[in-house]
């Protein structure tokens, strides 16, 4: 029995240990040093973060979603004062689960690098990879959705089950 004790002591040291701060620096040769404790003459001292992995931001997203977006990512472009067609843009792709990214066309050098990418000044404009649709229309916007493999309907996500509280009673009969 006593051998599962000094097994399970040195592994709670190694993994107290595993926390530890780890720190990059240089020394005045400039050579590299790595270790929990950097010298009082070192130079450019950076800490290092190990085994800590972000989540990555589709992570939710279904596996063709996520290709698609790699593959040809969705910008939707518009201006303050497009009203409907715009919201009708939006809607679209938000309707669809299209993960997209929305530039407001504000200042003119926003303008003059939108007329100089998409060669015309319409908003709403849809950016998919390399392909630009000017003004909205949505039939030709979402052939071009399908064409580069989005889904057509946004993934099933379940409703929470509603609380006892806001829940209501059946009626008996």
């Amino acid at each position: 029995m006593r051998p599962y004790f000094v097994l399970a002591g040195i592994f709670l040291a190694a993994l107290g240990t595993a926390q530890a701060d780890t720190y990059r620096w240089l020394d005045q040769s400039g050579k590299v040093h790595y270790g929990d404790v950097p010298s009082e003459e070192a130079a450019q001292i950076e800490q290092k973060k190990f085994g800590v992995t972000p989540e990555p931001v589709d992570a939710n997203l279904p596996y063709a979603t996520r290709i698609a977006r790699q593959n040809f990512p969705v910008t939707l472009y518009y201006a303050s004062n497009c009203g409907d067609p715009c919201q009708q843009a939006r809607d679209l792709l938000n309707k669809r689960g299209i993960p997209f990214t929305e530039k407001n066309l504000v200042t003119k050098e926003e303008v003059d690098a939108f007329k100089l990418k998409s060669g015309g000044n319409r908003v709403p404009t849809l950016n998919v990879g390399k392909s630009w649709i000017k003004n909205f229309e949505a039939g030709q916007w979402n052939s071009e959705l399908d064409i580069a493999g989005y889904p057509k309907t946004a993934p099933y996500r379940p409703q929470a089950p509603s609380s006892p509280q806001t829940a209501k009673p059946a009626v008996k009969n």
